[in-house]
């Protein structure tokens, strides 16, 4: 791999080279990752400015499921789910080595449930199509317990078994960053846009950014700036328009996670119907146990959302109904929080389970395209008809979408995930090479996880990443997996990255602090 493709001061190097760009992408999250991938794999010259760091905000906070979503189908979104189901398939052959068919059981404690979804799942598979995982059925009591030796077994008849996919989230955003760039693409993370430029008719003509780690503003020109920053989706929208109304509301999204011990085997457990209506997920992944969502309207938005003590109270009694032992606060490993951008909702009547998660495409009278709601499943496809959106309104020549059969970065079949490395696909036989040749690199970080040194100075070297938090939150998932753990790898981190950035020991100080002050959140004790 060229390490230069991938260097901050290389890619700050050539930016005065270009005077105009086809496409400018204002967020760097799912959405405009996919954006920029569409744009430059079509030839138009395309910048992506993130403000922080690759799925810094909704992106890394997923279910981490690449699904159709079962309960849209009971709310009979039919288009919704079958171009989510369409999608899912696509991004399971594009991306094989974080991507993965993971068994789902919805377990029945009342003697028509077993009937009622076997029959919408067969209805799930029949749209999936040639794309299927796999056919759903019924299963005995037995086998269900037999597969889910945890699970409750007074008053169980059985229950069903579907496939769905599975994967992990901000490491499929850094390696479709990395696909932009090998492409061609200039993308550039902790550069936050502060203006739109704008010419004497208040069309817009370019974006004003700054460096955030050097301070430096800069003036990038473009007739085709795309909005794609989820939450903040208004922060931009008042840039333009001060006066502009709010066209997005943060649904927040909740998720525990436990040790594998309490749900041992390789299926999920599918909770259709909690008491509040919401569906809630207990997930194998990455040797944990991932259980969530809630489903909480908030007000305002922000980078580091905080979990309600509500919700976490309402997934640690859901999950132990379904629990033969039971989970306490104390065995929560880490929390993490996400804000849904979901469509602000015409009346106060209007709940946000029930919005819809179809995207859309938004152009103003300045200009400025917009591309709001849709989730991670349908990243490449809400990309799609942004950059089609943007042909048609004559910003751009036509060339047709070449990202349906696209390789993403690292694209390899997995036959074996026992060992962690199996999520860098190519890469891995790189950051085995760089223990070879230095095999203290191949010591753990922490003993109760599995990352090692090697992954740091990767991290740094070919995967942009710039602070403690890019690595620990978004590169190797440790704060996701084990915060107390996260917080205590932090000065190792922070020196070995400090070596090979070339900062100084009070940036390393600084970063271990402030990646510790902001962790602490993710354990359960300060909650």
């Amino acid at each position: 791999m060229d390490q230069k493709l991938y260097s901050r001061s290389h890619i700050l190097d050539t930016l005065n080279a270009t005077d105009q760009w086809d496409v400018i992408v204002i967020g760097g999250g799912a959405t405009g990752l996919g954006v920029a991938m569409d744009s430059i794999s079509r030839g138009y010259k395309t910048l992506l400015l993130e403000q922080v760091d690759y799925a810094k905000g909704t992106s890394s906070r997923s279910t981490k499921l690449v699904h159709g979503g079962v309960r849209y189908l009971a709310q009979g979104n039919i288009d919704l789910v079958k171009e989510a189901l369409y999608e899912r398939g696509l991004l399971a052959k594009n991306a094989p080595h974080l991507v993965k068919n993971q068994d789902f059981v919805i377990p029945n404690y009342r003697w028509w449930e077993g009937f009622y979804y076997t029959i919408g799942l067969k209805v799930y598979d029949f749209l999936a199509g040639k794309l299927s995982l796999g056919k759903s059925s019924h299963i005995s009591k037995e086998k269900t317990i037999d597969r889910l030796p945890t699970l409750k077994q007074d008053g169980l008849y059985g229950g069903v078994l579907y496939k769905d996919g599975q994967f992990d989230d901000s490491r499929l955003a850094v390696n479709i960053a990395q696909t932009c760039l090998e492409m061609g693409a200039t993308l550039l993370n902790h550069f936050k846009v502060v203006d739109l430029l704008q010419n004497s008719n208040g069309t817009i003509i370019g974006v004003a950014a700054s460096d955030t780690e050097t301070g430096q503003t800069y003036n990038f020109k473009s007739d085709l700036v795309i909005n794609a920053t989820g939450v903040f989706t208004d922060d931009i929208l008042k840039m333009e328009d001060p006066d502009a109304k709010k066209t997005v509301v943060p649904s927040q999204g909740v998720h525990l996670v436990f040790d594998k011990s309490y749900l041992p085997g390789d299926d999920a457990i599918m909770i259709p119907k909690t008491t509040d209506g919401r569906v809630l997920f207990a997930v194998p992944w990455h040797d944990k146990v991932l259980v969530g969502t809630t489903d909480t309207n908030l007000e305002d938005h922000s980078l580091e959302p905080r979990a309600q003590k509500e919700e976490i109270e309402f997934i640690l009694k859901t999950f132990n109904n379904y629990l033969s032992r039971p989970v306490a606060r104390e065995d929560v490993r880490s929390i993490f929080a996400g804000l849904r951008p979901l469509a602000a909702p015409k009346d106060e009547s209007e709940k946000t389970k029930e919005i819809s998660r179809s995207h859309k495409v938004i152009v103003s009278k300045t200009g400025l395209v917009t591309i709001t709601g849709g989730k991670w499943t349908t990243f490449r496809r809400m990309a799609q008809d942004t950059i089609n959106k943007a042909i048609a309104i004559g910003k751009l020549p036509k060339r047709p979408c070449k990202t349906k059969n696209l390789p993403i970065h690292g694209a390899m079949p997995v036959t074996n995930r026992d060992n962690h490395m199996y999520i860098y696909g190519t890469d891995k036989e790189g950051i085995a090479a760089m223990i070879s040749a230095d095999n203290t690199l191949g010591e753990k970080l922490h003993p109760r996880l599995p990352f090692v040194k090697a992954e740091v100075i990767w991290a740094a070297r070919y995967e942009m990443a710039r602070t403690v938090e890019d690595v620990l939150a978004r590169r190797v998932r440790a704060l996701f997996l084990d915060a107390d753990a996260a917080i205590r790898m932090a000065p190792e981190v922070a020196r070995l990255l400090a070596n090979e950035l070339g900062k100084s020991d009070a940036w390393q100080k600084e970063q271990s602090e402030s990646f510790t002050a902001m962790a602490k959140y993710y354990c359960i004790k300060y909650n």
